[in-house]
């Protein structure tokens, strides 16, 4: 059995502090993620009102749909943006997410390039309404808002598409951080299950280490060529800042936050997750769990902070990628 072996496997990732599905929802989804606030992060719209009462930056948003009927209506509501975003407000994974970049007569140019015609637009939005693509299939409500403009240094690493940052906080510390490069895989979208690229950010710098696509440890993206590593983050302060303030924000203990960077209009909130996926790890060659009991081992002293500066301080210090 050997190397098969599923109890030596479970020693060897336990021994690099790689945290599993398993363990993430018992000891950390579950236990510090009170279920009444989950409303706060699993609806899109909840969460923007949210980040705007805090002060925080959010995409502007254009409309909201939640009827049949204003689907058609959205076509003159929006006859003056050349650009912008269709989400469902209880999406997961990327899905259902419709950029458009641009127009051509009556038809919506996509982020891809390919033209929508109108009752192809109605229909996707008209699936979104039913919920074909919220958590558990249950009817949704779209959010429509400005399109981001990414920030130019990620021109060379992205391939039509707007990268995005998403940092674990635990308990309002900030614990891991990558970014995720779309590619012609994902088709334009920063969603590591469609093909986009995960970068490893070492947490003190804001600094790319390394990138994990699929199963595979990569340098280079694929698509451009270019080193996706050693690219220094803009405004990185200032999204360990907003990261650590989401906790009071959410009321949840353990959560991913996802950023953008615009280029005009800087870090923008695009949303929060309260079951952060685990694939982080990967991409920073590092496991969370020893960043996460250094966290509880303030808890335990009663030493955690309620100044997310001093949270943000304590990160920087303590969490650097290794190797």
């Amino acid at each position: 059995m050997g190397l098969w072996n599923p109890f030596e496997i479970a020693r060897r990732l336990n021994r690099l502090g790689l945290v599993g599905i398993g363990r993430r929802n018992a000891e950390f989804v579950l236990m510090y993620n009170p279920r009444k606030f989950y409303p706060r992060v699993d609806d899109k719209l909840i969460t923007k009102k949210l980040a705007l009462a805090a002060g925080l930056p959010v995409p502007e948003l254009y409309a909201v749909v939640r009827e049949e009927h204003e689907i058609g209506e959205l076509h003159e509501k929006l006859k003056d943006r050349e650009s912008f975003v269709v989400k469902p407000a209880h999406g997961s994974g990327g899905d259902g997410i419709l950029v458009i970049s641009g127009r051509r007569g009556e038809k919506y140019r996509r982020a891809n390039g390919s033209l929508m015609a109108r009752e192809e637009f109605e229909h996707h939005l008209s699936n979104g309404l039913s919920g074909l693509f919220s958590l558990g299939g249950q009817p949704d409500h779209l959010l429509v808002e400005y399109c981001v403009q990414f920030d130019p240094i990620f021109e060379r690493v992205s391939f039509k598409g707007v990268p995005d940052i998403r940092i674990i906080v635990f308990l309002g510390y900030p614990v891991m951080a990558m970014i995720r490069l779309p590619t012609r895989l994902s088709d334009g979208k920063a969603n590591l299950h469609q093909g986009a690229i995960g970068v490893g950010i070492d947490l003190p710098s804001g600094i790319t280490k390394r990138g994990v696509w699929g199963s595979e440890i990569i340098r280079d993206h694929p698509d451009t060529e270019h080193s996706i590593v050693g690219l220094s983050i803009p405004r990185w302060d200032e999204l360990l800042h907003m990261a650590a303030r989401c906790y009071e924000l959410s009321g949840l203990g353990y959560i991913g936050v996802d950023f953008v960077l615009d280029k005009h209009k800087g870090p923008l909130i695009l949303e929060l997750n309260a079951r952060p996926g685990l694939a982080i790890q990967m991409a920073n060659a590092n496991g969370l769990l020893p960043r996460l009991r250094k966290v509880q081992a303030l808890e335990a002293a009663g030493r955690l902070s309620k100044d997310p500066a001093e949270r943000v301080a304590f990160a920087r210090a303590n969490f650097a990628t290794t190797g």
